[in-house]
Order: structure tokens, then C-alpha cells, then sequence
């Protein structure tokens, strides 16, 4: 291992450990992936029917290195190590006298065969997982029969974990050092959880292929692949570009690109925010080829015209969420689930919405122009110039200096959420607007939390802890930066990014884990925090979905925030929804 390097070396419960589609194949479907569990030494598999493989160690000294697919300890007896020799093996040594022991979720123990394997059968579901000890190393191996299960496990227990361990580390040698120890820790952190997250080709997915988090989400979902690429372009360009090509080949017929989709190809019936063409026009940047921007065109094009035709009831020019009838998830369309902007369950001309198209014109604009077609990008341009102009217009109220959803009658919602401050990413917002919004963003009455900037301000009466109706989430910062800056801000924008790196390390250190969103006002941790209800415990992603662990986009989107502050990104990139001449 490299010497002196900065590791990430926290342990926590949930974290994710699994085999990276970086390093190869991937098969998501059998749920060979595990989460360290609530005994810290202890890995808990997600098959159909779960497993659990205790390592039953001495007393740990020391945490050498925790990413998502390798771990180094040092106990009182000596050395453990552990890492994915693929997606079916687990490898791995402990001190000598010290021998692991798999379990199902229930403590029943595996059943010892006379060749020293343990093996586990799920009868319902019919696989296999079987444990082989020699000596001080070990195999642990997913089959489709105890034989293929039996033989995976015991080459798992010959291999050497030293080498693959060192394998599985040289990406984190190619990243940049920090002159902080800690950023440099926290920023190998996301990128182990960018990595595990991301997979190989498989099922319906002729490329590589990302997820918000291996469990419980699993499958692929629109914006989130967006926010994944812009820190993957940093790691490796290809991949990034490989996971926006899958996303955009399962556009339909109709235009329509939908927000989740799986490996078996099935499609749910909802879009979600778009901003495929900012993905696109990064990862070009980051890696010219003209036969990449070709390629996305006419499907970025087909995506804008099927929500102007699709997502516009009232024909204003300014589109609206889909509406649904589930009360935790009034809008999972908008990526705001169950914000308060939706509970009158009634469709609005949405802000946000607008921003985004806006915003993917003039992208897809830049597009056409890089491609030499001018009278193509003049149009987009035109058209982005309207929608903004638009919005501005009617979706401002001068009275609060911040902008609202508007009713179908042509009211104004009212309702203060983050969404608000997403105009700061139109060219076209005039200065006076931008210094109200800036100076409700700044307010401690509204927006000026002790973890900024909380998705529903917390002068609202509906303000929580439960997603978006109060914690703050990182992608949503993440954008508000980029639109400071857009505005010449450039020191609010800083403050802001800094108390967001602050505020996901903190967590780390503290819970070894990087989580989907924080509670603004900094008063519970985001294990305590609600999550379409309150959390239950014991804590189980099976049975209660609560405070995602190792989410992607916030790793992804810290990593960037990381990187720009200390001027590393690898190539000069526009802001976020402003595309520059």
C-alpha cells in the first residue's frame, strides 16, 4: 500500500462494500452486496433471503483503509484484510487463531460440509452462499448450486488479498492531494462511494451504468446519473460519458426519457428534471469528441419537445410536475417527493421546472452551435431567452423578493422552498433579484440555517426533517453555488460550498458514511432524521427506508465542491446552467 496516504478510514453502519463495475463485470440481480452491519465487524448481504458474515475479531488497533470495496484493519492478533476479488467473491485473511462464520439474518448458522465449507441455500429463491476457511484466509462466494458457490469460495481462500487490495487502491494514487489531510480524506471517501455505485454493462444496459445507492435503490434514475457524471468526468471521462449513453438510449419513441429504469429493462412512467444536455455538454469538456455530442442531439431535442408538448396543461409556456396521488410522494417527478410545494396535490407551473428546460436549451444550443449548427443553436437560444423571461415575469413575487410555484388560476403558492433560489442560474435574472434572493438566503428566519440551505425555509409552518420539507440535500446546493457564482457572488458562493464540505465531513467522521441529506438546523443527526416517517430501529433498509448511507450524488457532488475550492478541477467548466459564450 502507499505509504502516508490519506484514507478514508471510517467504519459505519450501512456503508456499502461491494464489487465495482470499475474493476469489472457486475451482476446486480443475484443482490450480492453487502452493508456493514451493526456488530462493526460484520457484513450484511443482500441476496433475497440475507446472510451475515461476522468476522469475529480480536480488538481493533487500527483502521487502515475503508473504501467500498477494500478494508484494512489491525487488531491485537495481527492483520485483517478484505476485499472483492470479483462481483460473486469475497477474499480475505484475519490474525491467525481467528476464523470467520456466515449466518443467516436470523443467527441460524451455515451448515458445515465435510470438505471444511460452510453453505447457505435459499430454497425459495435457489442460491447459494458458501464460506471456505484455510488457515488464516478465506473465501466468500455467491452460486446458482453449491458446487459453483463451493468452488468460487475456496479459490476465494487461496487468493491474495494483499495484491488485490493494492489493485483496488492504485485509483485513489491517480486523484488529487489536498493540502488539507482531511479534505484529502473525505474526497477519497466520495470517490469510493462514486465507485462502488457505479456498474458494468448488464441486462438492458449495453454500457456502464451508475445508481443513487446499491441498496435500496439499485436501479438507474435520471438526474441522479447527471450529478453522478459531473465528479466521474474528474475520475474518468469514459465511464462518465458510458453512464450518460446508457440514460439517454432509453429514450422512447416518443421523446420521453423516464426516470428510473432497470437492468430487466422495465421503465417507470414518469420523467424527472431535465438536465441531460448540461451532463452531456461536461462530460464534453472534460473529453472532446464530437461524435458524442452527434449522438446525444436529436434525443436531447425529442426530450425538450416532449415535455414543452407533454408537461404544459395550460399552455402559458411554463411547465408543470406530474402530480400523484401517494401523500409521501406527491411529485417523485420533480426529484422533491413530498415537499410541501405539493400538498394541495394540484399541478403549478414549477420553477424549478422552468429553470431546467431553460437552462437544457441553452445547452442543447451550445450543442448545436459546437456541432456548426448556427441556425439550430440560434433557436434553442431564442427559445431558452423566452422561457426565462417568462418565468421571471410571472413566477417573481416583488412583495417577498423570491420566486413561487403558480397555481393554474394564477396564484402564487407561497411557499418558500429552495426551489425558489434556482432562478440564480438564468443569465437572464436581473441584479436586484439576485441580491433579494441572496439576502433571504443569508436570513436565519427563512434560509440561513446552521447546515445551509434547507429545502423549505424554516419559517414555514411545515417545516421537518422528513426529505425535502426541511433537510438540506447536496445537489440542490450544489446548483446554488454554481448560480452565486453565475451572479458574481463568488464569496456567498464560497461560504456556502465550505459549510457544505464541513457539514458532510463532520458526518462522516462521525458515522463513517456520507447520507442522502442533513437536518439544516443541525440538531439531529441525519440517522435521527425522518424519512417519509420517522426512523425506525432497529435500523433495517428492508423495513424501513431511512437515512440512505454512501448516496451517490452527495459524494459525487462534494467531490467537486472539494476539487473546485482548491482550483483542481481538471479543465475549465462553465457553471451549472450557464453555459458561456
Amino acid at each position: 500500500m502507499k505509504q502516508n496516504a490519506v484514507w478514508p478510514n471510517r467504519l459505519g453502519e450501512g456503508g456499502l462494500f461491494a464489487f465495482s463495475g470499475m474493476d469489472g463485470e457486475t451482476n446486480t440481480l443475484p443482490g450480492f452486496t453487502s452493508t456493514w452491519g451493526a456488530d462493526p465487524y460484520s457484513l450484511l448481504f443482500h441476496t433475497k433471503k440475507r446472510r451475515v458474515l461476522h468476522l469475529n475479531l480480536p480488538p481493533v488497533t487500527e483502521t487502515v483503509v475503508v473504501t467500498g470495496d477494500v478494508c484494512k484493519l489491525v487488531t491485537a492478533s495481527g492483520e485483517c484484510d478484505l476485499v472483492y476479488a470479483s462481483w460473486h467473491t469475497l477474499t480475505g485473511s484475519v490474525p491467525v487463531g481467528t476464523e470467520p462464520t456466515l449466518v443467516w439474518e436470523d443467527g441460524v448458522a451455515a451448515e458445515p460440509q465435510s470438505d471444511g465449507v460452510s453453505t447457505t441455500l435459499d430454497e425459495d429463491n435457489g442460491d447459494y452462499i458458501a464460506l471456505a476457511v484455510s488457515g488464516s484466509r478465506f473465501g466468500l462466494s455467491y452460486g446458482k448450486t453449491a458446487e459453483e458457490a463451493a468452488d468460487r469460495a475456496t479459490a476465494g481462500a487461496k487468493a491474495d488479498a494483499g495484491r488485490e487490495i493494492e489493485r483496488r487502491l492504485l485509483l485513489y494514487g491517480e486523484l488529487a492531494q489536498l493540502p488539507d489531510d482531511g479534505h484529502s480524506r473525505l474526497l477519497n471517501k466520495c470517490v469510493s462511494v462514486m465507485k462502488v455505485n457505479t456498474l458494468s454493462p448488464e441486462g438492458a444496459f449495453r454500457y456502464m451504468w451508475s445508481t443513487p445507492d446499491r441498496v435500496p435503490h439499485k436501479d438507474m434514475w435520471l438526474w441522479d446519473t447527471v450529478f453522478h457524471s459531473l465528479a466521474m468526468n474528474e475520475v474518468n471521462a469514459d465511464i462518465s460519458w458510458q453512464c450518460l449513453r446508457t440514460m439517454l438510449e432509453t429514450a422512447r419513441p416518443d421523446g420521453m426519457i423516464v426516470h428510473q429504469i432497470s437492468v430487466s429493462g422495465k421503465l417507470s412512467v414518469i420523467t424527472q428534471p431535465p438536465i441531460l444536455a448540461w451532463g452531456v455538454w461536461e462530460n464534453y469538456v472534460a473529453e472532446p469528441d464530437l461524435a458524442k455530442l452527434s449522438f446525444a442531439l436529436p434525443i436531447l431535442e425529442r426530450y425538450l419537445e416532449w415535455d414543452l408538448a407533454n408537461r404544459d396543461a395550460n399552455g402559458n409556456g411554463l411547465p408543470e410536475w406530474a402530480i400523484e396521488g401517494n401523500v409521501n410522494c406527491r411529485s417523485g417527478e420533480s426529484g422533491m417527493d413530498n415537499s410541501p410545494r405539493f400538498d394541495e396535490a394540484i399541478e403549478l407551473d414549477a420553477v424549478d421546472f422552468s429553470v431546467f428546460v431553460a437552462q437544457d436549451m441553452k445547452y442543447v444550443a451550445r450543442i448545436a452551435a459546437e456541432l456548426g449548427k448556427r441556425d439550430k443553436a440560434a433557436e434553442w437560444n431564442a427559445r431558452a431567452s423566452g422561457m426565462a423571461g417568462k418565468l421571471i415575469a410571472e413566477l417573481w413575487d416583488e412583495e417577498d423578493g423570491f420566486f413561487y410555484d403558480k397555481r393554474m388560476d394564477g396564484r402564487l403558492t407561497k411557499v418558500k422552498a429552495v426551489s425558489g433560489f434556482l432562478p440564480l442560474l438564468l443569465e437572464e435574472l436581473p441584479t436586484g433579484y439576485a441580491d433579494r434572493l441572496l439576502a433571504l438566503l443569508r436570513d436565519p428566519a427563512h434560509f440561513g440555517t446552521a447546515c445551509p440551505v434547507p429545502s423549505l425555509a424554516v419559517s414555514e409552518p411545515t417545516w421537518g426533517t422528513d426529505m425535502w420539507r426541511g433537510p438540506t440535500w447536496i445537489n440542490l446546493n450544489y446548483m446554488i453555488v454554481q448560480g452565486l457564482k453565475r451572479h458574481g457572488r463568488t464569496d456567498e458562493a464560497a461560504k456556502l460550498a465550505d459549510a457544505t464540505i464541513a457539514m458532510v465531513n463532520r458526518y462522516y467522521e462521525r458515522y463513517g458514511v456520507i447520507f442522502e441529506y442533513y437536518d439544516a438546523k443541525d440538531e439531529l443527526p441525519p440517522t435521527e432524521c425522518d424519512r417519509k416517517g420517522p426512523p425506525r430501529k432497529p435500523y433495517n433498509i428492508r423495513n424501513k427506508v431511512d437515512a440512505i448511507r454512501d448516496y451517490h450524488w452527495s459524494a459525487a457532488l462534494t467531490a467537486c465542491l472539494l476539487l473546485d475550492k482548491y482550483g483542481l478541477r481538471k479543465s475549465q467548466r462553465s457553471a451549472c446552467g450557464t453555459p458561456t459564450a
